[in-house]
């Protein structure tokens, strides 16, 4: 059993097609995705048909929440930025179109998925003490246990905060796959996570892929 484990694609669909390929050529049998799908990125329709083509298992992130479910006639934009991000917000609905807003609004906010070793994995965008809050490398041992919790989760793949690092907490490990599109660099490259479930145990191998090539 090898996952691909992805997150933050954030509607770059250049992105995510060098991540499927790689995962392709590595023999990944399924796509989980942490969240944040479509925005506001360059092309969201398209990035929602890859991950429908991949037949991707995707969690609810805050940006997939928001895209579906945000009141946009109650927003009061304070700045410039605000006002762009709310035009953006409007034409990556429009793009996308009210099924795929009711399928985003639907997607859980966990998913669990037991392993061939007897242990569980859990995808979340967050953590799962709170899926809008991020697990990030610079915590503490304590801080991050705070995040999960009593989860009883195994592995934890998650994203939200864009920068991918892996560690092992209290007999937990806790994988953060980073960010397909939104990735730390100036958008060359993307982030992915190649996990291997075997009845041995679980390796994990973060990769660094540039966009837009073969990797």
């Amino acid at each position: 059993m090898k996952f691909l484990c992805l997150s933050d694609l954030h509607g770059h669909a250049d992105a995510l097609q060098a991540v499927l390929d790689l995962g392709q050529r590595r023999g990944c049998s399924r796509v989980l995705v942490a969240g944040d799908l479509c925005f506001p990125g360059p092309s969201p329709l398209a990035t929602w048909k890859l991950l429908m083509a991949a037949n991707a298992s995707c969690v609810q992130g805050i940006g997939d929440k928001a895209l579906a479910t945000v009141n946009l006639t109650v927003l009061l934009p304070a700045n410039e930025h605000e006002t762009n991000r709310v035009s953006r917000l409007r034409d990556v609905r429009k793009d996308l179109g009210e099924l795929i807003l009711a399928r985003l609004a639907k997607l859980p906010p966990t998913l669990r998925i037991p392993l061939p070793d007897g242990g569980e994995l859990l995808v979340v965008h967050g953590s799962p003490a709170d899926p809008t809050e991020g697990m990030s490398a610079d915590m503490t041992d304590e801080e991050l246990m705070a995040l999960v919790g009593d989860d009883p989760a195994d592995v934890i793949v998650c994203g939200s905060t864009h920068v991918p690092f892996e560690r092992v907490v209290s007999e937990i490990r806790i994988v953060n796959v980073g960010s397909v599109g939104e990735a730390p660099g100036g958008g060359m490259y993307a982030h992915a996570t190649i996990i291997e479930a075997t009845t041995s145990g679980i390796f994990i191998e973060q990769v660094v892929v540039p966009r837009g090539a073969a990797a």
